[in-house]
């Protein structure tokens, strides 16, 4: 894992500090990634660091050192900056889901979005989702059931598939599927593509298992996307949360969109760059 360097003046809180052994400045490898830390009362930034003098901080390199101090840091909301990477961010989003906090990413604010509805109408909406969402689950519960056995008697591999994505606001969630591929597809996806650069999508991908395939065609894999409704994390209806990749990739007015909740159904926030959801439609990588 790559070693994590913090600017002097970014990290304060002594609770936080007392766990990490800070020695003194020296040069870093060429192949380290540096970060800096800016702490804003009970919310921690972490971002790409572009200071010359920087303190190495050694326990950083272990994600489950990591953990340990973010569970006892008084730290409640970690927000994360798109400049971090994919990898990065995913390395700090397992930490903190692991610590129990919450993880966001930086985005611009919605200043040429359309204007908050009156509360009264946001809190119809939710509860409208809520209702419709508990009664499809309750309806459809037979089915999912029956999916869910069907994957466990087929297959050695989990029967869902749970991918970070990007909620309101720029919170990051777990969305649910069943799995439709062979375990670690994500590993796999570039040989099956003879390593092009890149996302791509193909047909009869020898990595989608023939009950995958099925239950594609049918979009019954999206089913278990009823309980991020019923927590709150999605909308019935909106764009299709955006994937970590894609959102690194997103200009500054799509990431404005990132500021409003997604939904089951709906398109791909696109903003000028090729938006390819490999979970949603060709489900190769857990981005």
């Amino acid at each position: 894992m790559k070693d994590l360097v913090a600017s002097t003046e970014d990290i304060t809180p002594e609770v936080f500090l007392r766990q990490i052994d800070i020695s003194s400045p020296k040069k870093q490898a060429s192949h380290l990634k540096n970060y800096s830390i800016k702490w804003r009362q009970n919310n921690l930034l972490v971002r790409r660091n572009q200071s010359k003098e920087q303190l190495y901080i050694p326990a950083l390199e272990n994600q489950e050192k990591l953990i340990q101090c973010l569970k006892i840091s008084p730290v409640k909301l970690i927000s994360l900056d798109l400049g971090l990477g994919e990898t990065e961010i995913r390395f700090w989003a397992d930490a903190c889901e692991k610590a129990g906090k919450k993880v966001s990413l930086k985005i611009p604010a919605k200043s040429n979005l359309k204007k908050k509805h009156h509360p009264l109408t946001w809190y119809l909406k939710l509860a409208i989702d809520w209702t419709i969402a508990a009664i499809f689950f309750v309806v459809l519960s037979p089915l999912m059931l029956g999916l869910a056995f069907a994957i466990a008697i087929s297959s050695d591999s989990p029967i869902f598939f749970q991918q970070w994505r990007v909620g309101k606001r720029g919170k990051l969630f777990r969305i649910l599927k069943f799995r439709t591929m062979v375990v670690e597809a994500e590993k796999l996806h570039h040989q099956v593509m003879n390593y092009l650069p890149g996302l791509y999508k193909q047909e009869n991908d020898p990595l989608i298992t023939p009950l995958g395939r099925w239950m594609r065609k049918y979009n019954l894999d999206e089913l278990p996307q009823l309980i991020n409704v019923l927590r709150g994390e999605m909308s019935l209806v909106g764009s299709r949360p955006c994937t970590i990749y894609n959102a690194v990739g997103l200009s500054l007015e799509g990431q404005r969109q990132l500021n409003l909740k997604p939904g089951m159904i709906g398109s791909q926030v696109r903003s000028g760059v090729s938006v390819v959801d490999l979970e949603a439609d060709s489900q190769g990588t857990a981005i």
